[in-house]
């Protein structure tokens, strides 16, 4: 390609709604243009990058056995009315009308397409396993769309699902996915982790995410440095302190804390450390008859350090807690602790509920909390003595920098990361729900058991690009730049022999099967230069007539401080070894 025959088109600075690097950066470098709230034009230069991620999915999907299809974009509402989610999905679900009245939705996700597909397909356990996949637009209303390509409503996805006969069947098809996604990130050339995810209602443990590491990615990865695990924040295990809980060795007082009702501010205003503090937090779970009118409701009293977070995931799982919870209201609160937020504890309650101690707690020994009266704490608690055991010990925590590690070989750290990738067993969720079975070898009809698996194709090079950026612009892995190296000819438009040298190195480079551009535009080098660099190529080899009387050129990688001068000759050899490391 030569940049006069391509669209080349860089502005100086980003529109002002542009808030992270990679939107700020791919709309400078003319790969983006935005049509409307979330949605884009993917430009020539933002779409080679695509491209060249789809390539690398096509590619590793189809070496782990799975068969290509696509799937519509609109979608009739019968196949989602099957499962529920029709009615259950939020307004993300884009629902529209024919001509004829008929109810569509723009897909977001293509489970029950897929399951209509297997169903018609795959009558016998002598057809399985199959794993059909597709590389689609897909459409989600987010409320609030921003961060360009991170949380547009149009985005391009790959979505696979498997199908087995049993759930040891799907299993292996999940871990012969989770290699396969091992092998496309490790081919992008991108740090990154999988970490182990929280299923959900579905329950199982086979749920991983795909995260690229960067500073401003939405989700903190929870790891260990000394060994191989990791999770997301959701699924990561706070263990319980290994020692014995302390004797009391205080009495239990009130004390005055005017207008402290943080835990923060109570800790400060005594002079004590925060980890002796308590945080009560009031829940409520409603009771539903079969119309699913509320008849009733329990209300819970949730215990955590004063320093810690409540994991709303892990709540969700407690027993009593499945159904779903929600914050308390205030009369439910005045009712139960006759008192305002923010001095609630466990003493003196008005009427008895739930109380569940996060493990920290549960191991602690003159703890302070609040009093149930306005501008007072509580001091020197201590259960058994002052209060009885609570009704349930459990992990309800996030865990924090330092906590030790599950598998017993470390402490934990956290960094931020951006999920472009999940893998997930679905088991017979769907196919139950819309009656998709095959025969079984003894003649009997079987629900499938599925997976589904997930890359967020245009999502993915904004990530790259959080990842790799600097002042001057995007800095690509070799895998999936727009172009792999650019020649950058000075006075190309004055000069035959820089035109004559640059032709055939364009040439020679072309021949050898790399993917270069010639920049035959004419610009002045500072000009030159600094569209290449913002738009992140990352090998350049300058031309001029001084060095071609030296009979040299300039190479310089992306991430170089300054060029090295390397021998005409030696050019194509230069760059082919700077891709081999």
């Amino acid at each position: 390609m030569k940049a006069s025959s391509f669209l080349v088109s860089t502005l100086k600075e980003a529109p002002a709604d542009a808030e992270v690097a990679s939107h700020r950066l791919m709309m400078r470098a003319g790969m983006i243009k935005k049509l409307g709230a979330g949605i884009y034009n993917y430009m020539p230069m933002g779409l080679r990058v695509i491209r060249k991620v789809e390539a690398i999915v096509r590619e590793e999907m189809n070496r782990a056995g799975a068969i290509e299809i696509t799937m519509p974009v609109v979608q009739p509402a019968e196949l989602w009315q099957e499962t529920g989610r029709f009615e259950k999905m939020g307004p993300e679900l884009l629902r529209i009308q024919d001509r004829h009245g008929r109810d569509f939705v723009i897909q977001p996700t293509s489970e029950e397409v897929v399951t209509d597909i297997a169903r018609q397909e795959f009558r016998s356990y002598k057809q399985l396993p199959k794993n059909l996949y597709q590389i689609q637009t897909k459409f989600r209303d987010e409320r609030r769309p921003r961060f360009g390509l991170m949380r547009g409503r149009e985005f391009v996805m790959k979505d696979a699902y498997s199908f087995d006969r049993s759930p040891a069947a799907a299993q292996a098809s999940y871990q012969n996915m989770a290699a396969a996604y091992r092998r496309i990130f490790d081919r992008f050339g991108l740090r990154y982790r999988a970490v182990a995810a929280d299923s959900g209602a579905i329950g199982g443990d086979l749920s991983e995410e795909f995260q690229v590491i960067a500073a401003t990615g939405e989700d903190a990865i929870v790891y260990c440095p000394q060994s191989d695990y990791a999770a997301n924040m959701e699924k990561a295990e706070a263990l319980a302190p290994s020692h014995a809980r302390p004797a009391p060795a205080q009495p239990m007082a009130k004390v005055a804390t005017p207008g402290k009702s943080s835990c923060a501010d109570v800790a400060a205003f005594l002079g004590l450390d925060i980890r002796r503090t308590i945080k009560s937090l009031v829940l409520a779970t409603d009771k539903l008859d079969e119309a699913g009118a509320i008849v009733g409701s329990e209300v819970w009293l949730l215990l955590l350090r004063g320093d810690h977070d409540m994991n709303e995931v892990k709540v969700g799982k407690l027993a009593g807690m499945e159904g779903g919870f929600r914050f308390a209201t205030l009369g439910e609160i005045d009712a139960h602790f006759g008192c305002k937020p923010g001095y609630l504890g466990p003493i003196g309650l008005k009427q008895p509920l739930k109380i569940v101690a996060d493990r920290e707690v549960a191991l602690m020994s003159d703890w302070i909390s609040g009093a149930n009266e306005p501008d007072f704490h509580i001091a020197g608690i201590n259960w058994g003595r002052d209060l009885p055991e609570p009704d349930l010990v459990a992990d309800i925590r996030n865990v924090v920098d330092g906590d030790a590690s599950p598998d017993g070989k470390g402490s934990l750290a956290i960094e931020r990361g951006i999920e472009v990738g999940h893998v997930f067993y679905l088991g017979s969720k769907y196919s139950v729900a819309m009656g998709a079975t095959f025969l079984e070898e003894d003649g009997k009809p079987r629900h499938f058991e599925m997976g589904c698996y997930g890359i967020g194709v245009t999502r993915l090079p904004a990530a790259a690009i959080e990842q790799n950026h600097d002042e001057r612009g995007i800095i690509w892995p070799d895998a999936i730049a727009p172009f792999t190296a650019v020649i950058c000819p000075i006075g190309m438009d004055r000069s035959e022999p820089v035109r004559l040298a640059a032709e055939q190195l364009y040439a020679d480079l072309l021949a050898a099967g790399l993917d270069v551009l010639l920049d035959d535009r004419g610009e002045r080098p500072g000009a030159m230069f600094a569209d290449w660099e913002l738009i992140g190529v990352p090998h350049r080899i300058v031309l001029s007539d001084r060095g071609l009387k030296e009979g040299t050129v300039e190479y310089q990688h992306r991430r170089d401080t300054e060029a090295t001068k390397v021998a005409l000759a030696d050019a194509l050899a230069h760059v082919k070894g700077r891709l081999a490391a």
